[in-house]
């Protein structure tokens, strides 16, 4: 029987963290989970299990609280990529989570590393 797709995401979730996680070397884990409402990443460093700085399309000073579209993700990747310079990050790896890298991630990622941030 085919799997659910809720089973299908978290299989793919888990094989992108394992892959990552085998070449993390230290660096922190930049994760996004995108809803049908909002978006939000989170700059995360696993080896003190503490999360170094995030953002979110429900902060009300980004201006874009509810939306989730590609602008929106645009925003919160360029907020990320600030605050993670605040934290005295630089380089993290990208964890996309089981979404596939299009659309709203790709400009995420891409409006991340515009701000300085190296994957």
């Amino acid at each position: 029987m085919a799997n659910s797709k809720r089973e299908l995401f978290l299989k793919r979730r888990l094989r992108v963290r394992n892959k990552l996680r085998k070449l993390a070397d230290g660096r922190a884990r930049l994760s996004v989970h995108r809803s049908s409402k909002n978006i939000s990443v989170q700059l995360i460093d696993d080896v003190k299990g503490v999360t170094l700085a995030s953002a979110s399309s429900l902060e009300k000073d980004l201006g874009v609280v509810g939306k989730n579209n590609v602008e929106a993700a645009k925003k919160i990747g360029a907020a990320i990529a600030e605050r993670a310079k605040k934290a005295g990050v630089e380089e993290c790896y990208f964890d996309r989570g089981g979404f596939l890298f299009h659309g709203k991630i790709k400009a995420l990622a891409d409006a991340a590393r515009e701000g300085g941030l190296k994957f």
